[in-house]
């Protein structure tokens, strides 16, 4: 399946308490449970106001899907081509 990294437009996520980013898990992992596994999110990064976050899904719909019906929309989404590292750098 494709990796896609969406940009979330959270203005305060970086100060969200433990209770409120679990609860936000807890959410996003509700909508995934109904997909049929047409998507899983692999993690997200939090910083001041964005999350990033990173799936793996069957297209693009699918990662609109658990937007809509979670209510994390999004601001951008990109799918990604490939990874690279420090290693890559390496002969």
């Amino acid at each position: 399946m494709p990796k896609y990294l969406i940009e979330r437009p959270i203005p305060g996520v970086g100060k969200m308490s433990a209770d409120q980013l679990q609860a936000a898990a807890r959410k996003s992992n509700e909508v995934l449970d109904g997909m049929a596994g047409r998507a899983q999110w692999i993690q997200s990064y939090v910083s001041d106001d964005t999350l990033m976050c990173v799936y793996i899904a069957d297209d693009e719909d699918a990662v609109r899907e658990h937007a809509e019906t979670s209510g994390f929309l999004y601001d951008k989404l990109y799918q990604v081509h490939g990874i690279i590292d420090p290693t890559t750098g390496e002969g």
